[in-house]
């Protein structure tokens, strides 16, 4: 008998995974067209923003390349535009199966880190993006001319987006291992030359092989880990204690 009611609510909760899926899938559907028209809106934007004041040109190097580009980026701004509704969906789907500490928890989780990788993306696109196309066109000659080609100039801003955003979870990687008495606010401090190394290492892995995108990700990251320390031992008693 247990087996049978176990099996029962196994299927049931497949059927509830099943139906949240689907409702995830069609708000993708609906919101697809809205992201094509949307999408060359956006390249145009930022195509401008990164190239301002330069002497660029960019060019495309085959007939469907700028629509295969376009529709890359409607998919992408398809799927930010449904990720609250989608992580609304998944929230209700987790969530009786959690008690009030653990939703809490994960709820403020969720906020940070979705906070921090946004400001990480932004900072990218915004601050860093330019100055590493600055810096790729200063060297362009009477001789040299800059001649960029429009899909590595928005393969590029996408892969150190979603890079920078990821890295700007230091802070809360951080915090989290010392409040959770993981480690303790001293051991971490007096190890400070070895994380400054570590993260050198992982921004040498996940840039392009250039020292100005290494640089330019090494820094935030680091500044963003040692706030993550201060605020560790400013919030946290057992760091306090230790």
């Amino acid at each position: 008998m247990p087996d049978t009611q176990n099996n029962t609510d196994l299927i049931s909760h497949l059927e509830e995974l099943r139906h949240t899926l689907i409702r995830c899938f069609i708000a993708i559907g609906i919101i697809l067209p809205l992201a094509l028209f949307l999408a060359p809106i956006l390249l145009d934007f930022l195509i401008k923003y990164l190239t301002k004041g330069l002497s660029v040109t960019l060019n495309f190097f085959s007939p469907m390349e700028i629509f295969i580009l376009q529709l890359k980026t409607a998919l992408i701004l398809d799927f930010l535009i449904c990720f609250p509704y989608i992580a609304k969906q998944l929230w209700n789907f987790i969530l009786p199966a959690l008690y009030d500490h653990e939703r809490r928890f994960i709820k403020s989780v969720v906020i940070s880190s979705s906070t921090l990788f946004i400001i990480g993306v932004v900072f990218c696109l915004f601050f860093i993006l330019p100055l590493i196309i600055r810096f790729g066109a200063s060297y362009a000659t009477a001789e040299i001319n800059a001649l960029f080609g429009i899909s590595n100039i928005i393969s590029l801003s996408l892969q150190l987006s979603v890079i920078f955003g990821i890295m700007f979870q230091f802070p809360l990687i951080t915090y989290a291992l010392i409040k959770a008495n993981i480690i303790t606010y001293n051991a971490v401090k007096s190890k400070r030359p070895y994380i400054f190394t570590l993260i050198l290492i992982i921004s040498a892995i996940l840039t392009p092989p250039d020292i100005v995108s290494q640089l330019m990700l090494t820094g935030p990251t680091y500044i963003l880990f040692e706030l993550g320390l201060y605020f560790a031992k400013k919030l946290s008693p057992a760091s306090k204690k230790a």
